[in-house]
């Protein structure tokens, strides 16, 4: 009677009816697109989930797509050039035959115990020159590192109390004060 399927349930009920009307459709991708370019969005796993972890195999950080920090965002300027644009940005991972004036760069990363980071631009162009750009709320590159690497375990009093260096001398290297 009770098949290992998980989508059993689903075949007890019919699905909801979905509007086909043009608006409906219209406002729906909208809501789809604003929630797609508000910039990045991290999801964390529940206290549930990092327990049953513990009895489940190892499972690596998976990313993919185009790592876009604040920095890189800032420095987009409308009326840049497309080699400009993927000289700050790098090459789009979505560069569609049938939307030659938009380029996309998603972000996916999948840490190993459950977080999911989220992003997306996407760069309008006319007449080969950013038009507009969409995207924001962007992790700079410092939150980026710490959140793979975990927070710099170096406090800034250690940094504050590292030794200061001369001004290199004429002709000679650099000396270091006792």
């Amino acid at each position: 009677m009770l098949s290992g399927c998980a989508a059993w349930r689903n075949q007890t009920r019919p699905a909801p009816p979905v509007s086909t009307d043009p608006a409906a459709v219209a406002a729906d991708a909208q809501k789809s697109a604003a929630a797609a370019n508000a910039g990045a969005q991290t999801v964390q796993a529940t206290k549930l989930q990092k327990f049953m972890w513990v009895f489940s195999p190892y499972r690596p950080d998976i990313q993919q797509g185009n790592f876009v920090s604040q920095e890189m965002l800032d420095q987009l300027k409308v009326g840049q050039t497309r080699d400009q644009v993927r000289f700050l940005l790098g090459t789009p991972l979505l560069n569609d035959v049938f939307h030659q004036d938009r380029w996309d760069y998603p972000f996916y990363l999948a840490r190993g115990n459950g977080e999911l980071t989220t992003s997306r631009v996407t760069v309008f162009f006319k007449d080969d020159k950013v038009e507009r750009f969409e995207g924001g709320n962007l992790p700079t590159e410092r939150e980026y590192i710490d959140r793979i690497a975990g927070p710099s375990k170096v406090s800034t009093k250690a940094k504050a109390e590292s030794r200061p260096m001369e001004a290199p001398k004429v002709g000679g290297a650099p000396t270091v004060q006792p």
